[in-house]
């Protein structure tokens, strides 16, 4: 396989518009603790402390999906400067450790989601 400046060059606005999408996650869970925060301190629920622990998992799986996502970032990056540096195997081993990363962070991002989805379904399993 033939490896270019332009091949990992490609993943970079990808990987920006996955971070845009993680941020995005992170403020609106960043709010949402804040605001159950208040609502806990005022009147405590089991329901609430449920709620905010649920946010604390997101919230550590949202920060590996970043630490791997800014990983593969820094992997693509790397996998340039060795390209134009010609150390060629270094590059190829760089990008395939990117590219794992960007995986990782995938998967996590998924299981995020997946926890998500389960605590929305608790929410209105009473209304439907």
């Amino acid at each position: 396989m033939e490896l270019t400046l332009t091949t990992p060059a490609m993943l970079f606005p990808a990987i920006s518009l996955l971070f845009l999408s993680y941020n995005g996650r992170f403020l609106t869970l960043a709010n949402l603790v804040r605001s159950l925060h208040s609502e806990y301190l005022k009147n405590p629920t089991p329901d609430t402390f449920a709620q905010l622990q649920n946010i604390s998992i997101r919230l550590r799986l949202i920060r590996w999906m970043q630490w791997l996502g800014l990983l593969a970032f820094v992997g693509s990056a790397g996998t340039m400067l060795f390209l134009y540096l010609k150390w060629l195997w270094l590059a190829h081993a760089l990008f395939g450790v990117s590219q794992v990363l960007l995986i990782g962070s995938l998967c996590v991002s998924l299981t995020e989601i997946h926890i998500s989805i389960n605590a929305l379904n608790i929410l209105i399993k009473d209304i439907l």
